[in-house]
């Protein structure tokens, strides 16, 4: 009985251990690196003389959809979506097509990015399925690249658009009108190919589609085009440039911020503007300010009785009134701020900046000394709109300064002065900066605004130059900086944007093609020859 039950337990404990082994075999091997498979789809692709408004795909295993509403890229753009099941796993994909169909149209869904394998997540890449409503598919395909037209680096997701141009073109179709032919660049290319084309000819227009109608909003997208039209079949490589208009100005109604102040919001460029407060046919004495990181300005005034004000907002071709109601509220009060807390760098002035709009300045109610106690003259500059009042001076390496602002130098709006103000900050020595010497080369054209930009984009240092082709960059931070080089065709030292309406493509924009790594103690001359 004993040797039994012995047989029985010698039995099981080796069932036991296979079964173990068995289970550790299955999770071994390699891992699934290949990407699903269409195995057949109904009806077939590239198919002619499409009739129907139902598609289904079968892969060679089970598949799923990701972010496939904003991956799907379907050629010419439809009125209405279609409709995509399943979104759970399965291995099918069936497509319900819900608008009208053109006759004789070549038709490409492009799922981009979108369909993976259910395991490991392996995408089949740029799946197309074509069909033509005619009797035969269109062939022809035109292709380029995206840039943008002042930053470095392009947008990703940049829609590219063909309009056939025939009797019912005009410029104005890319604010109302879906294109005939389109594509995207997602969020990994920045080239693109418009394929199954027919012959013809097209405007080209490239688009940073924010809100993804197929339609220009100058608002909110970005915008690229060529002005000649574009004639297919061709082989040129286009090269699409996009850039934000400036879009017209327009003041919002504005509202009471404070005691003192109403902040009033916008559209557009703000500079210039002509705003006069009213109350009654009295005219309100006003100070318009900017409020920092935001499409909006301050417009200050003195304390007065009254329920209501009257504002009239001129700029360009805007002009418009506003009424509004005011009420007792708490007052803003003068305080000041400095920029540069305990270090100054030697490229910069020192800055502070006002909490209310400055009106008078007594510069000899300002001293500013060294570390010995030196009077070290100085100028300064204020700048209204952002209320900021910069103190230049010649500035010596390791050294110490003392500002002291005794009361009544500076003056508001309001007739209120300082109170004695103290700063104290320093200077590090010139080794623990860089210097850059730009040499210029092929300039086509003067003058040119060359810039660094740092990490984020900001400029950090910018030179005007008419004719020089040699530009220094003294006292830099240590840090990887971005060159680039603006043709100011306008000579107005700013970069201007373009126009697609003026057919004005913006100021050109040439970068350096790789960063400029700065190093302390360290002199450097980078020779920067332009296309």
């Amino acid at each position: 009985m004993l040797k039994a039950n012995y047989r029985y337990f010698f039995l099981l404990l080796t069932f036991l251990v296979i079964g173990c082994a068995k289970r550790g075999n299955i999770e071994g091997g390699l891992k699934d690196t290949i990407a699903p498979v269409l195995k057949m789809s109904f009806p077939k692709n590239f198919n002619t003389n499409f009739k129907g408004n139902e598609i289904k795909l079968v892969f060679d295993e089970y598949i799923k959809l990701k972010n496939v509403s904003k991956q799907l890229i379907i050629s010419p753009p439809m009125k209405y979506p279609p409709e995509i099941t399943p979104m759970s796993a399965s291995k099918y994909i069936n497509i319900r097509i819900k608008d009208t169909l053109q006759p004789n149209t070549t038709y490409s869904f492009n799922f981009g990015q979108s369909i993976e394998d259910n395991n490991e997540g392996n995408p089949y890449p740029q799946f197309k399925y074509v069909f033509s409503t005619g009797s035969y598919i269109d062939s022809l395909k035109l292709s380029g690249v995206v840039k943008d037209a002042y930053n470095k680096d392009a947008d990703a997701f940049v829609s590219v658009m063909l309009y056939e141009v025939n009797d019912a073109f005009n410029d104005s179709i890319i604010y109302k009108q879906p294109p005939r032919y389109i594509t995207n660049t997602l969020d990994s290319l920045k080239t693109f190919t418009l394929e199954n084309l027919k012959e013809g000819k097209y405007m080209i227009v490239a688009m940073k589609d924010v809100n993804s109608n197929n339609k220009f909003d100058p608002k909110t997208d970005k915008i690229g085009f060529h002005k000649q039209y574009v004639t297919i079949p061709n082989d040129t490589l286009y090269e699409m440039e996009l850039f934000q208009e400036q879009i017209p100005f327009k003041a919002l109604k504005p509202s009471q911020a404070s005691g003192s102040k109403l902040i009033m919001g916008y559209e557009g460029n703000p500079k210039d503007i002509e705003a006069v407060l009213k109350n009654g046919n009295d005219i309100v004495p006003t100070v318009i300010t900017q409020v920092a990181d935001k499409d909006s300005v301050n417009i200050w005034y003195k304390s007065i009785k009254a329920d209501s004000l009257q504002l009239a907002v001129k700029k360009d071709k805007f002009n418009q009134n506003f009424t509004f109601k005011i009420k007792e509220q708490k007052k803003d009060t003068l305080s000041f701020s400095a920029k540069q807390s305990k270090e100054l760098p030697l490229r910069e002035p020192f800055t502070i900046t006002a909490s209310r709009p400055l009106v008078k300045f007594d510069d000899s109610l300002m001293r500013l000394v060294n570390k010995d106690s030196v009077a070290v003259a100085f100028k300064t500059e204020y700048d209204a709109y952002s209320m900021q009042l910069k103190f230049d001076f010649p500035k010596e390496p390791l050294e110490k300064y003392k500002l002291v602002i005794l009361p009544g130098a500076l003056t508001d709006f309001f007739d209120q002065a300082n109170d004695t103000l103290t700063y104290r900050f320093a200077t590090k020595n010139t080794s623990d900066y860089g210097n850059i010497r730009v040499i210029l080369a092929n300039v086509k054209k003067f003058p040119v605004i060359v810039q660094l930009t740092n990490a984020k984009g900001e400029v950090v240092a910018s030179e005007y130059s008419d004719k020089a082709l040699t530009v220094d960059f003294n006292a830099l931070e240590p840090a990887l900086y971005t060159l680039r080089v603006i043709y100011d065709e306008n000579g107005n030292k700013v970069w201007d944007t373009g126009n697609y309406l003026e057919k004005r493509q913006a100021e050109e924009v040439v970068y350096y093609p790789t960063p400029i790594d700065v190093h302390a103690n360290w002199d450097f001359d980078q020779d920067f020859r332009l296309p």
